[in-house]
């Protein structure tokens, strides 16, 4: 009798694998690509300057959590401002990548679903451009878990003006933006609480659609 189970993966990692395995965000001559929402110069460093700012307002160095770092192209860059950098993401290979290339020592990556894994403690959350691939569902069991840090600062691509936020999508390589929607915490079916919510960014890149979205969230 084999009494071994053999647990098949979610569809989310199943879709963020053979994203790198086609390059489907693009082919940048390296083995592991996450698009250009992580490499355009006109979002990196606007973005690298707002959030360098907020982590060096404070006396003692913040720890983050980097939830779907991605190729580590933006994380790499804010590393020696923490206390301790822990980088996440649900693709193993990219995760084996990033440990051959990037060291330091308050630096670790982890592979883990943050929707269904245990997330590791820290005192501000990076999420950048990861909910808008995500369904309603997998975002909710994330948010249940992000209570328990006092900083998010999350970043989403959005239409621009006036759009329906938080249609639903099956979890993939694509976003709301062809629905004309976008991830919206504050609103239906997330309504999720925070004691502020500042917009840190709003940027929009030269033949792009939307616009790329910057809030920090004070949760407590």
């Amino acid at each position: 009798m084999n009494d071994k189970k053999i647990k098949k993966p979610w569809p989310t990692k199943k879709a963020m694998e053979q994203v790198y395995e086609l390059n489907l965000w693009g082919d940048n001559n390296t083995n592991f690509y996450s698009g250009d929402g992580s490499h355009y110069p006109d979002l990196v460093k606007p973005y690298i300057v707002k959030i360098t700012s907020f982590l060096t307002s404070f006396d003692k160095p913040l720890s983050l959590l980097d939830l779907g770092c991605g190729d580590f192209n933006v994380g790499k860059q804010l590393v020696h401002h923490s206390k301790k950098y822990t980088a996440i993401d649900i693709v193993q290979g990219i995760i084996d990548d990033n440990i051959k290339k990037y060291t330091a020592g308050n630096l670790s990556f982890l592979c883990l679903d943050i929707v269904t894994n245990k997330l590791p403690k820290a005192d501000c959350i990076l999420l950048r451009q990861v909910l808008q691939h995500l369904s309603n569902k997998e975002i909710i069991k994330i948010l249940e878990k992000l209570n328990a840090y006092k900083y998010i600062i999350l970043t989403e691509h959005i239409p621009e003006g006036n759009f329906d936020a938080n249609i639903n999508i099956i979890s993939g390589q694509g976003i709301r933006l062809k629905k004309h929607s976008g991830v919206d915490l504050l609103k239906p079916p997330f309504n999720f609480k925070a004691k502020k919510a500042t917009k840190l960014l709003s940027l929009k890149p030269k033949n792009w659609k939307g616009v790329i979205v910057t809030y920090l969230y004070e949760v407590f």
